[in-house]
């Protein structure tokens, strides 16, 4: 059985990804404390939703993502790594995060239409 979770989740992610959300509390600057259920597929909706538009360093995806634990931010991007849902690319001296064709699909199956 799937317990809640207790997890900070950007508001634009709690508003695309309702269905997850069972309960919204306080808000923290551009998050909301919010009561979740299925919480591994929301933490990599929350990875690939942030690498929608562009892409990003290490530092800003963990940032924005709002996983607030490193170590499992790092679980998650690598297993969107692994899945061929995000790629990396070393420029210089940072790693670029960008999210894939396969990464795209993935989201896009959790979106919901408005239509």
């Amino acid at each position: 059985m799937m317990r809640a979770r207790l997890t900070y989740v950007p508001i634009e992610v709690a508003d695309q990804f309702e269905d997850f959300i069972i309960k919204r509390d306080e808000q923290v600057l551009d998050a909301v404390k919010a009561r979740t259920k299925d919480y591994s597929t929301l933490s990599l909706l929350k990875l690939l939703y942030q690498l929608r538009g562009n892409s990003m360093t290490f530092s800003e995806l963990y940032s924005k993502s709002k996983i607030r634990m490193k170590r499992s931010f790092l679980n998650y991007l690598h297993l969107c790594v692994d899945y061929n849902f995000v790629e990396k690319k070393p420029v210089g001296a940072n790693v670029i995060y960008s999210i894939t064709d396969k990464g795209r699909v993935m989201l896009n199956l959790f979106i919901h239409k408005n239509n």
